[in-house]
């Protein structure tokens, strides 16, 4: 049964937009082993729509030569969550239809590693909702929004996380690493 993995960058306050706020304090390459780790073993990708729509022009060009993650997020087979896109033409996709837990819990089962998954706000809050999240991997930046879509609202309800790993890197970032206490 596969697990499902989400990745985030966040705000100290739980911002989870469009990281652009990220960019002003670079990317220390000691965050690349952490990322490693969550894209480790897994077998598939999951994204929302709108995710999808802004990681297929970005990473379908790309080579191991120009980021390491490259072969993982081309030649992995990606499922996208949407009601609305028509074509998935990015290498390895498929269109899974609109957001049902029953068939998110299906394609846990028949993934055998983990199932990744990056950005895709309005889907992770689902997934969080009906309780489908098996790890957080989150990468806090020194830096609140006060206001702006967060990782977790109401509707995703109240759990209890156990810290599994963290670390802190030179560019004030922290990297969390939950799973399911």
């Amino acid at each position: 049964m596969g697990q499902i993995r989400v990745h985030e960058f966040t705000t100290m306050d739980g911002v989870i937009d469009e990281p652009r706020w990220s960019f002003d304090f670079g990317f220390d390459p000691k965050m690349g082993p952490a990322l490693g780790k969550a894209m480790s073993g897994c077998d598939a990708i999951l994204l929302g729509r709108v995710t999808y729509e802004m990681f297929a022009p970005a990473w379908s060009g790309r080579t191991a030569a120009d980021d390491p993650g490259a072969p993982f997020m081309n030649d992995t087979t990606k499922y996208v969550v949407s009601s609305t896109l028509a074509d998935a033409s990015w290498r390895n996709s498929e269109i899974v239809g609109p957001y049902d837990a029953g068939a998110i819990r299906n394609l846990k089962d028949r993934v055998d590693g983990g199932i990744y998954v990056s950005g895709s706000r309005t889907l992770v809050r689902a997934l969080l909702g009906d309780d489908l999240v098996d790890e957080l991997h989150l990468f806090s930046y020194p830096i609140t929004r006060a206001g702006g879509p967060a990782l977790f609202g109401p509707e995703t309800g109240s759990r209890t996380w156990a810290l599994a790993d963290s670390q802190a890197y030179d560019n004030g970032v922290l990297y969390l690493n939950y799973t399911l206490a």
